[in-house]
Formats: C-alpha cells, structure tokens, sequence
C-alpha cells in the first residue's frame, strides 16, 4: 500500500487525532437503519472506525473518493471490513447522484459526513441541498470561518449568500472546534465541525426556489448597492415597500423571511 503524500490540488489535509475522529464518529449516531456515506476518505482515518461502527451493528457504508490511488488503496486499509460492490465511488462528489445512492439500501437513515477540501466546500454544500429530502443529516468539517459563514445572522460582516441559502435548507449546529495541529498536513486555518440538518419543510418557503436562488446571487453580488439598484429592471421601491421592505436596504441587513417575500415578489412579477 502507498503512503501518498497529500496533494494540493485536491486540497488534502488529512485528519490525524484520535479524540476528533472519536468525536465525530460518536455523533453520526449509527445503528442497523443507518446508510453512512463518506465524501473524501483519503487514508481513511475517519473510515475505518466508521466501519467498524458499521459493520458492528449492521448499518451500510460508501465512500466517495476523487483521487484514484487512495480509492484504489481503501479495500486494504479497510480490511477486514469490505465495501460491497458499488459502494467504493471514484468520483467528483460533485457529479454523484445521492438520491440515487441512498436507493442502493434498504436503510431508513441517511448521513453524509466528511472532511470537506476547503477550496470546493460550498459547491460540495450547494450540491448536497439538491437532494436534501434523501438525507437526515450530515456532519463536515469545514474551515471554521465557513461555519461562521453558513450560521452567521443578518447585519453580521460574514452574513451572504452562504448563509442565506443554507439557513433556507437546513438547521446547524457546531459541534467542536478542531486546531491545525489536528491535521497531517497541519492547514493555517482553524476548522470546525457541525452538523447539518435538512428541513423537512423550509421555515419560509418560497414560490419558486430556482427564483429564490437567483434573488439571493444576485443581492449579494452586488452588496454594495441597495435593493431598489440592484432590481430596478423588476421591481420597483412602491413593490418593495409593498412586502415591508426598505427599497434602500442593503443584501445583509434582510432575514431570511425578508429573502422569501422578496423572492416571492420577483416569482409573480416575471410570470409568463
């Protein structure tokens, strides 16, 4: 078996501390209805006491990993537990279909947990909501200014999009604080672990979430500007006033309510 060093450009830090993997292992929560999916095993630190986990109570595990040497060596860093066919995904998490991974067992209990590569964590989170129906929950570790990121409320100076769009999907809740020195290599930032949550009906549903989307980019791509500059072309300061809001507010001051009446807005008056 190899002993890869990690590589930059899948931004690989591997997780080394005994007491954080416990941690983390110990708030998945896994009995036999648990389907357990793993983005980005790597040497499989975390991997292994899950399926020891696993394979004690009767439970299911897969694992999607990018890097084709480390997928290739997990069935010997494994051993004696074997993943059944399938269930090792070489792939960009990216591109995989969970919906369609939950189907592949009869588990009534769907976690996705991992040690999220820093440089593509939010398009990883972005992807996860698509199928947030199929998942109970998920538990990451992210860099801890991204958690803050993801639970920070509005008039913070870390309030956005982020934020906004997770908050629209899920609930969270941190769990620990992991320091550099957890890590081989150690990275420069502190990270964090917390639990996601999906909603099983969001706090404040929307008409059309594909327009709640495109309200929320657009808003906090131009953050500077106010809301009557930034939809001047769709809705005008009478509308806007009209659902309680400030035509010269700016993206960060509005809650998560506020996004939902803003996007309803928008849905009825781009109406075909």
């Amino acid at each position: 078996m190899r002993h890869q060093a990690p590589r930059k450009r899948f931004g690989q830090n591997f997780l080394t501390d005994e007491h954080v993997i416990a941690e983390i292992v110990d708030s998945l929560r896994i009995d036999a209805d648990t389907h357990v999916v793993e983005i980005g095993p790597g040497r499989a630190a975390l991997t292994h006491p899950i399926a020891q986990r696993v394979k004690a109570v009767g439970a299911q595990l897969s694992v999607v990993e990018i890097d084709r040497d480390l997928a290739g060596d997990l069935p010997i860093r494994l051993l004696p537990f074997e993943l059944p066919k399938g269930h090792l995904i070489q792939s960009d998490a990216l591109k995989v279909n969970f919906s369609e991974l939950k189907a592949t067992t009869n588990k009534s209990k769907f976690v996705v947990v991992g040690n999220l590569p820093y440089n593509i964590s939010t398009p990883i989170l972005f992807h996860l909501m698509k199928f947030a129906a199929d998942i109970d929950f998920g538990v990451f570790m992210l860099q801890k200014e991204v958690v803050e990121r993801i639970t920070a409320g509005p008039g913070n100076k870390t309030f956005g999009r982020l934020s906004v769009m997770m908050q629209y999907h899920a609930e969270m809740d941190s769990l620990l604080t992991v320091p550099p020195g957890a890590f081989y290599p150690p990275p420069k930032v502190t990270s964090a672990v917390f639990r996601l949550t999906p909603f099983n009906t969001p706090p404040c549903p929307v008409k059309d979430e594909r327009d709640f989307a495109h309200v929320v980019r657009e808003a906090f791509g131009q953050r500077r500007k106010t809301l009557r500059a930034i939809f001047k072309n769709v809705i005008n300061s009478e509308q806007l006033e009209a659902i309680s809001i400030n035509p010269l507010a700016r993206a960060e001051t509005l809650s998560l309510a506020d996004f939902a009446r803003l996007s309803d807005c928008y849905s009825d008056l781009n109406r075909d």
